[in-house]
């Protein structure tokens, strides 16, 4: 028996949960962006009216209001938009408990074994339509296939609150006249890529020989073929499903462009204190360390240099974090972004090589941001801090407590 595997995407969902609160913006067009004056001022999201006018999300914030000059601006609201997800997946879990997000607003969930209970896969989507409506008041559009990536497809055929439906037998009707660039994991450069050689749609992509797409993109190029074919056969992941953690990190863009290596160490600092800290609460160490850095032309590099041993102490990853940086910019451009990230994770408690000579003060120190942990757990993040980062030019933030919300990667 086939799969029924449904996607569910809410419509403009930052922008419905504002309007949801916000009554009188509602007949207004509306984007939520983020804050300017840190330079993350593009568009996260917008409404039904402010997309008429041709507001895109990624668009500058300028941009928007040049396309639409009485767009109304507002910050989001993450906390919010957390809780709906929360309760949309909760009406999720009345028809399976095979349920996968992909991002704060899409879910996947395999019904195969609900359909003897509620109803065909459309008949269930068409339900959860009704009930996302009436219960929380935003509207959500579902795609219903065989597969996931038809499903998700599907979700974004036809918007707002719809249902649309890709079957074994009229999926070659319905997705192969499709631009290839409409097929998740298409994004711009590998659509350029396509166009290049030939395939505008995914037709073209299904048609193609997958030992002529593997020339060109791989062994990527053979996943594309399938999924364009409709042989994708990924499961979808259940509710209680927790992936291994394979790395922790942060990057912060910040206010204005970082153009010494004092202030690269400062926010090196910054960051490192947040990874270390979200380490030791999941019980990780790192052995790894990778330096990702962004110049003011958007261009960017990322290094990586290893520890002898595993570690989770903020001192420790920031000074590695600085020898890769020395080593590896020149100062010919400024910098506008700096992530720190560390890989190679295993559990805490894992066994470990250990030495004579420096186990005591790495135990020491471990023991010491324990202690900074739990007063800042009490008191705040802000109740203990580097002397360095008195004098820290705006770049000292909180990179914890930062919501930043993005889709997870549809392979495991």
């Amino acid at each position: 028996m086939s799969r029924v595997i449904l996607h569910s995407d809410l419509n403009n969902f930052y922008a419905s949960v504002e309007c949801l609160y916000n009554p009188e913006i509602r007949d207004s067009p509306v984007a939520v962006c983020g804050s300017q004056s840190t330079r993350h001022g593009i568009v996260l999201a917008k409404n039904r009216i402010a997309k008429e006018f041709g507001v895109k999300a990624g668009d500058a914030v300028w941009e928007a209001r040049s396309k639409c000059p009485g767009l109304i601006v507002v910050r989001p609201n993450y906390m919010q938009y957390l809780r709906f997800s929360m309760l949309v997946r909760k009406i999720y879990e009345n028809y399976t408990n095979l349920i996968e997000a992909f991002g704060i607003d899409e879910n996947w969930l395999d019904v195969t074994e609900s359909i003897e209970l509620f109803g065909s896969g459309e008949k269930i989507a068409d339900e959860l339509r009704k009930r996302i409506q009436y219960e929380l008041g935003v509207t959500a559009s579902v795609g219903v296939s065989f597969n996931k990536v038809f499903a998700k497809l599907g979700s974004d055929m036809k918007k707002p609150d719809a249902t649309t439906v890709i079957t074994e037998e009229n999926y070659r009707q319905k997705v192969w006249s499709l631009p290839a660039a409409d097929m998740i994991y298409v994004g711009p450069s590998t659509r350029r890529k396509l166009t290049d050689i030939g395939i505008c749609t995914i037709g073209d992509l299904a048609c193609a020989p997958p030992k002529f797409l593997e020339k060109h993109f791989g062994q990527w190029g053979r996943t594309l073929w399938i999924f364009a074919n409709g042989y994708d056969e990924s499961p979808v992941i259940k509710l209680d499903f927790q992936p291994g953690v394979k790395g922790v990190g942060n990057s912060l863009t910040t206010p204005h462009d970082l153009c010494t290596n004092n202030d690269v160490k400062i926010l090196t600092y910054v960051l490192a204190d947040s990874v270390a800290e979200r380490l030791r609460r999941h019980h990780l160490k790192g052995r790894t360390v990778q330096v990702y850095i962004r110049s003011c032309d958007l261009s960017f590099v990322e290094r990586q240099g290893q520890f002898s041993h595993y570690t989770c102490t903020s001192s420790e990853i920031a000074e590695k974090s600085m020898e890769i940086f020395l080593n590896s910019w020149d100062w010919s451009k400024t910098i506008r972004t700096l992530g720190v990230r560390v890989t190679g994770v295993v559990t805490a408690d894992s066994c470990g090589q250990l030495s004579f000579f420096d186990d005591e003060k790495r135990i020491r120190r471990e023991q010491l941001e324990n202690s900074i942990d739990n007063i800042r757990t009490r008191f705040g993040h802000y109740s203990v801090q580097r002397a360095m980062l008195l004098r820290s030019n705006g770049l000292n933030a909180n990179p914890v407590e930062e919501n930043v919300i993005h889709p997870v990667s549809f392979f495991r």
